[in-house]
């Protein structure tokens, strides 16, 4: 890490491989909970399990993987070849998804998605900090996930027109995008060529073990932060197109769209949320991004449904037609998404620099991988408890606004502990 300033043309670059990777979630998550239920005629309590198996399957292969990547050499690096190995499979079995017509052929396309994804996503991640000084990865990782925002919208706005013409359309779309992204990636980001050694480079379970031992904590309540934010927002994400549909009684396209202004707003803080850090300290700008998507949460949730609808100001892009016909509109639940886009900015682009600044860079990948651990964790448990909460309360969609309100402020209590992760210079 000799480089005294940061990189920009190499990081947006960078950057298209997490464009591939949000490109795809966010259709899958997206569209594929109303296959679920309209194709399949699936239960909320059934839709919201299968829509934890990705996380499931990144659970046990992401983490392992980063580690593996870390004592990886290889003439292409250490990081490249799991990407150049899982992206075309996820692309190839993402375009199969829409039109497998029974419940296993389905479920075969889905597990060969989540699988081939679970095996490039650490990999591709850790590149950023393996390229990127300490003191520039909160800026780095603003850039990253600006990128990664843009594949979210792409896949939320495009991909709602297309799904109006065709379901077919978003899934293809987005295997064709993953292709293009990780080519770029591949043709134009070269990997150290030198690596930093450790005597002993312990793997995942010995470095949990080493957080959670150490007497300051810093490093755990870190991690538990992001377990139970991530509780709180993937439940939001899973359910949303069908909280849209359910609740406020849009139709499917118009769901995902009024979802698009959130990854919107999250692109347009996503650099300016790490250059904050840089003024305010991570853990700060992180708190702030609490509190503010926990506003965000609270006033869905108690706010009627037909006043969420109220039109505000023409929006061309990412607005909602409120009559047939008509101008697409920010609503009041647009408005609300705004502020929830810049909330998450402000937790989602330091947490990764925060966690990877906790060790060395040898230990990068490893510790990639916890992080993907605990908010995988979260993304099983999370769309499988709001499931059960929509069913147990007769179909009340909204009920996943109240539950991931709370989990949210129960990590901002667990930052307000945290000492460690903030950036260093040199």
């Amino acid at each position: 890490m000799s480089s005294a300033r940061l990189n920009y043309g190499k990081t947006f670059l960078l950057g298209f491989g997490f464009f591939g990777v949000s490109v795809i979630w966010g259709v899958y998550n997206a569209f594929v909970p109303i296959f679920l239920a309209e194709k399949f005629d699936l239960s909320p309590a059934l839709i919201g399990f299968f829509m934890t198996l990705d996380n499931i399957a990144a659970l046990f292969i992401q983490p392992p993987v980063g580690a593996w990547s870390d004592k990886l050499r290889s003439p292409l690096g250490r990081r490249i070849p799991f990407i150049l190995v899982g992206a075309p499979i996820t692309a190839v079995a993402f375009g199969l998804i829409p039109i497998a017509a029974v419940l296993p052929l389905f479920v075969a396309c889905t597990s060969a998605l989540l699988l081939s994804a679970a095996l490039w996503r650490t990999p591709v991640v850790a590149l950023m900090p393996d390229i990127t000084p300490s003191e520039f990865r909160s800026q780095a990782n603003g850039i990253i996930n600006f990128m990664g925002g843009v594949g979210t919208i792409v896949a939320l706005q495009t991909g709602g027109l297309l799904y109006k013409m065709s379901p077919n359309f978003p899934f293809w779309l987005g295997s064709g995008l993953v292709l293009l992204a990780v080519l770029v990636v591949y043709l134009f980001i070269e990997e150290p060529k030198e690596y930093e050694t450790a005597e002993e480079q312990p793997g995942m379970f010995a470095s949990l073990k080493e957080v959670i031992s150490d007497p300051d904590k810093s490093g755990l309540r870190i991690l538990l932060a992001i377990f139970f934010w991530f509780l709180g927002f993937s439940a939001v994400e899973t359910f949303f197109t069908l909280y849209a549909k359910n609740h406020l009684g849009l139709s499917e396209g118009d769901g995902a769209t009024l979802l698009s202004v959130l990854p919107l707003f999250f692109v347009l803080a996503a650099v300016p949320s790490g250059y904050v850090a840089g003024k305010l300290g991570r853990k700060t700008t992180i708190s702030i991004g609490l509190i503010a998507i926990t506003i965000m949460l609270v006033l869905l949730y108690i706010t009627p449904a037909g006043a969420l609808l109220t039109g505000i100001a023409p929006l061309p892009l990412v607005g909602i037609p409120l009559a047939e016909g008509g101008a697409r509109m920010l609503t009041l639940a647009g408005a609300l998404l705004i502020l929830g886009g810049i909330g998450w900015a402000f937790i989602n682009i330091n947490s990764l620099p925060m966690i990877v600044d906790l060790t060395s860079a040898a230990r990068i990948g490893t510790f990639t991988g916890l992080y993907y651990l605990f908010s995988t964790l979260s993304a099983i448990v999370g769309p499988n408890l709001n499931g059960w909460a929509v069913q147990l309360t007769n179909g009340n969609y909204n009920i996943i606004m109240l539950i991931a309100s709370f989990f949210m402020m129960v990590a901002f209590g667990l930052m307000t502990g945290v000492k460690k992760g903030e950036a260093v210079s040199g």
